[in-house]
């Protein structure tokens, strides 16, 4: 009986060990983000190096409207704040809340791209595209790889909602939606790092 007990109270301790450890799609995911943060990286030394090769073009301080983009950096740190929330109604499963949440967070991401689209498209049209120089190049690419970053996470966020409404908060639903989190929060950081190295130094 003892060694029975003794057994289950080892098996339990385990247990319980293994649910305050990370999962193995958490621990992956993190690895992932860790190569995405190589990818950024190198995108940053590109634009770091071609930042003042505008041949003869316009240059950043011509060209970009802090005001805006303030705008653009509030929308999307909006977004993580609404995501954390929905991260913290999913942990006590709540449903109806959670879909709330993220479908707040999912519009104020798609307002980001598509603020960010509008801005693309103003400088081309003003005869600023990518192919005008190696600045433009470099910021249209650094600031387009966000772009399309954020993107992946809405279509991915429409994915976990279906998902949510579909299947409840599961388990496994939960951990998808914490690497989704994770991802979420790290496009803030890179944003972060853009607004400051190319925006705020290109406009001073």
């Amino acid at each position: 009986m003892s060694t029975a007990h003794s057994a289950a109270a080892h098996g339990g301790h385990g247990h319980h060990g293994h649910d305050e450890g990370q999962s193995p799609l958490e621990l992956g995911f993190w690895f992932y983000l860790m190569t995405d943060c190589i990818l950024f990286a190198c995108f940053f030394a590109a634009y770091a190096v071609l930042a003042g090769n505008t041949a003869g073009s316009v240059s950043g301080k011509e060209i970009f409207e802090l005001k805006y983009v303030l705008v653009e950096t509030f929308v999307l740190l909006g977004s993580s704040l609404t995501n954390g929330i929905a991260m913290v109604r999913a942990k006590q499963h709540n449903k109806a809340a959670t879909l709330r949440w993220l479908a707040l967070t999912l519009l104020l991401g798609l307002v980001f791209i598509g603020m960010e689209i509008n801005e693309f498209h103003h400088l081309i049209a003003a005869g600023h595209g990518p192919q005008t120089s190696a600045f433009l190049s470099a910021f249209f690419a650094l600031v387009g790889l966000h772009g399309l970053h954020v993107t992946a996470g809405s279509i991915w966020m429409i994915v976990l909602m279906l998902e949510v409404g579909a299947k409840g908060l599961s388990d496994r639903v939960l951990g998808r939606l914490n690497c989704l989190a994770l991802f979420w929060h790290f496009l803030d950081v890179v944003w972060i790092c853009v607004f400051t190295a190319v925006y705020l130094q290109g406009a001073l």
